[in-house]
Formats: C-alpha cells, structure tokens, sequence
C-alpha cells in the first residue's frame, strides 16, 4: 500500500510514526519562523499541506504538537547535561559540570532559537508534562551524584538526602525554568562556578 497524506484514514504501525514525525519536523520550523502563540492548528495545517482534520488525528491540540517539540528540546539539554556528568572524575567534579551544561545549555535555547523558547515559557507557565517530567529526571541526576559523594566521603550525610536534593535543586532552578533565566543574565558567566562553589562547601562532610 501507498501512504497518502491526504487520507482521512491515519497510516499504521511504523508509518503513522512517520506521519507524527513529519508533523512535528514542520510545526518546529513553523514556530521557529513565527512563533508559537500567534500560530493556529489552521496556520500550521496550510504550512505543512496537510488539512487541519488530519493533523487532529495525529495530534489532539496544538498544546500536544508543542509538548513534543519541548520534549525533544528539553531531551538535547538533558543529553547534554548527563554527558557532561558522566565525563566527569569523582561527586563534586560531576557537581561542577553539572551547573556549568545546565546553564549553558539553556542559555543556548534562548539565544539561538527565540521562537522556541516561547514553547519553553508557555510548558513552564502552564505546567506541562514534559516540563514536569525534565525537572523531575534533572532531581533524579542530582540526586544520584549526591548519594555517590557520600558513599565516597566527599559529602555530608547529616543532612537528610531529599532535603539536600531539593536545595540544591532550587539553587540551580534560575537556569532550567525559563520564566526565570530571562532575569538571571547579568550572572550567567560566573554563575555556574560561584554557585556550584558554594554548594560544595555547604556539602563537606
């Protein structure tokens, strides 16, 4: 069989994923050119040739579309944040890294693609899953990287560890909610060695 894009029919199996991607490939240049909250599900329709009825077989919402274009955004900073981790010799040096590619990686969605970003802000403003689920694998990270310093001995382990997570969490905060990085640019380039300095000496043991 021949898929065709303009079936009422959506395609099967590993073809419907190629529909989905096709989709979300156009909608991220298509926001990228002119924005996510001035565009329609009719504006993306035309844009893509495919009719409006069709993409709402694909996609429930133009929310739905925007979720999976901040998930795959948000995958490439956690890509980049874990490799930056798992590169790293010993707790606080993974600590360290830790700030420095979350701040960076962030920034470098704001600057280099300022149409998406507005699909960032409208995911924090209004607490999407995906912005959600981020946040929560960010805390797992961090957690981890506390529970190895102090089975090393690198860390403190008075303190209760969802309670050191969670503070430290907030202290990196400013840089993953985008709401908030907008404030925080007269700091950025000393930022993540101050912060991820003073953090480590709160942590001695």
């Amino acid at each position: 069989m021949t898929k065709t894009t303009t079936s009422p029919t959506p395609a099967r199996g590993p073809a419907e994923h190629d529909v989905r991607d096709q989709i979300v490939a156009a909608a991220t240049e298509h926001f990228s050119r002119y924005g996510y909250e001035k565009t329609t599900v009719s504006d993306l329709a035309k844009a893509i040739g495919f009719s409006k009825a069709y993409i709402y077989k694909f996609f429930e919402s133009k929310q739905a579309i925007g979720e999976m274009i901040c998930t795959n955004c948000l995958a490439e900073i956690e890509a980049t944040v874990v490799a930056a981790v798992e590169q790293a010799d010993g707790p606080p040096e993974k600590l360290r890294r830790m700030f420095k590619a979350i701040v960076e990686s962030s920034l470098r969605l704001f600057f280099q693609d300022r149409k998406l970003y507005e699909i960032a802000a409208s995911a924090a403003t209004e607490g999407w899953q995906s912005t959600l689920a981020y946040e929560q694998r960010i805390q797992a990270l961090l957690r981890d990287i506390l529970q190895q310093g102090r089975h090393s001995g690198d860390f403190e382990r008075r303190t209760p560890l969802d309670e050191t997570t969670m503070a430290i969490y907030l202290v990196m905060r400013p840089y993953l909610n985008p709401l908030i990085l907008q404030h925080s640019f007269d700091h950025v380039e000393e930022a993540p060695a101050r912060l991820s300095g003073l953090v480590l000496r709160s942590l001695s043991p």
